[in-house]
């Protein structure tokens, strides 16, 4: 769970936007999403793999360039 501790002279809007940049981090949006939908066994499976191609494509790219 994200926690945001304010200070007395921080305002809503900054305490807000760090909130939600911790959340982001955190990946809880994406989470929710993912909890929301199912995901067939199948899909979830092709998901994995194409990350792990991104991935190794990304390792790749860095270590020619």
């Amino acid at each position: 769970m994200a926690q945001v501790y304010v200070t007395g002279e921080e305002s809503i809007d900054r305490v807000l936007n760090r909130f939600k940049k911790l959340c982001e981090k955190e990946g809880l949006r994406r989470e929710m999403k993912r909890r929301l939908a199912y995901e067939k066994p199948s899909e979830r499976r092709r998901r994995q793999l194409m990350r792990r191609r991104r991935q190794m494509l990304r390792a790749q790219a860095k270590q020619q360039g």
